[in-house]
């Protein structure tokens, strides 16, 4: 079974104003990677904004909140699980946990890591595929506002490594294969905190297969940790999918770090069924790999007025380096739209660059050239 895990679903307002200027609307943020997400068994996202545009205010810096059409939109392009433990789970209040909650299942998607009570949040989430079923667990070491209170209302899970490890072990009665999500770290740092790899170990000892994750809005290494012949894959921090942060970076003015917040990985994987020499049965991770993801972004072009629209796009990176080389063979040289050349060439320049920043910032292991 073929997962594909990306980080977080930012609804910046110029995000949302870029797919309400596009002709396919919010798929057009990401058209370019869909095919790594469709082609999954199961696709996961950090969704690091509620989805209350009845019970909530309208999204502003700091506050998010996202359109009506966001789930229908994820599940369209293949999404099937969300992370919806993080640190903006509260932005539109419990009201809006809770109508998150009935978007994305109306959608038919699964949220993990919130519910409309503790029990609902702390409830692991079964997903079968191929024969195997996957638990999902969701966690946040940091809350913006913590509204939890009463165990009978609407619950965002914390992260307390010990129960953590526990709710891991429970859930391996219950399935195949164990993924974790955690929302931790700190904001643009690209090396795990201690705390960090402390739980992901802490995982790996309770027998969780993958831990995704999420929150630092830059890449942080992706590992493989073991335990007693288990191993478990960890993604510290996937980064941002979609976002508008860093939209004012340019590789000629700025240094390579100016342009962190717009990388992001799709990290793959699959989940194998093996039978051991001892007739037991168990399902390992296999065949890792990272593919680099970038988000384009027009602000600087739309501000000089050189842009009539403002396109904010995540770009499948290799794929992406593969239609520049392309462009330019096709173009020639001396090439007849020296313009076209230019353009082409900046792309790849560009798109050479941050692959090779993901890389510094994931590890060479697992990241596909």
């Amino acid at each position: 079974m073929r997962i594909v895990a990306v980080g977080d679903v930012l609804m910046h307002q110029d995000v949302q104003r870029s797919a309400r200027e596009a002709e396919t609307g919010l798929r057009a943020l990401w058209a370019d990677v869909e095919p790594l997400i469709r082609g999954a068994d199961i696709a996961f996202a950090n969704l690091e904004t509620p989805v209350a545009p009845t019970s909530g205010e309208p999204g502003r810096p700091f506050r998010f909140n996202a359109p009506a059409e966001l789930p229908a939109a994820l599940k369209a392009s293949g999404f099937t699980v969300l992370s919806t433990a993080n640190n903006h789970a509260y932005d539109q209040g419990s009201a809006g946990v809770v109508e998150t909650l009935r978007r994305l299942r109306a959608a038919q998607l699964v949220p993990v890591g919130t519910g409309s009570t503790r029990a609902e949040a702390e409830q692991v989430q079964v997903v079968q595929a191929n024969g195997l079923r996957v638990a999902f667990l969701g966690f946040t070491d940091l809350y913006n506002i913590n509204l939890n209170d009463k165990a009978s209302g609407p619950w965002v899970r914390g992260l307390d490594p010990a129960a953590a490890a526990a709710a891991v072990r429970a859930a391996r009665a219950q399935a195949d294969a164990v993924v974790v999500s955690i929302h931790w770290g700190v904001e643009y740092q690209h090396v795990p905190l201690p705390r960090q790899r402390e739980v992901a170990l802490q995982l790996c000892e309770a027998g969780a297969d993958l831990i995704l994750g999420t929150h630092p809005h830059a890449l942080q290494p992706v590992e493989l940790l073991e335990h007693n012949g288990h191993r478990t894959l960890v993604a510290f921090s996937m980064g941002n999918f979609v976002s508008n942060q860093d939209r004012m970076y340019l590789p000629d003015l700025f240094k390579v770090d100016g342009g962190d917040s717009r990388d992001g990985v799709a990290l793959q994987c699959r989940l194998v069924r093996q039978r051991l020499p001892d007739g037991s049965v168990r399902v390992t991770v296999a065949d890792p790999v990272c593919e680099p993801l970038w988000n384009l972004n027009n602000w600087q072009a739309f501000m000089a007025g050189e842009a009539k629209r403002r396109v904010i796009r995540v770009l499948w990176v290799n794929a992406a380096i593969a239609a520049a080389q392309a462009d330019l063979a096709r173009l020639g040289n001396p090439p007849a739209d020296p313009e076209a050349r230019r353009q082409a060439q900046d792309l790849l320049n560009l798109l050479q660059i941050r692959r090779a920043r993901a890389t510094e910032c994931l590890g060479t292991t697992f990241v596909r050239q």
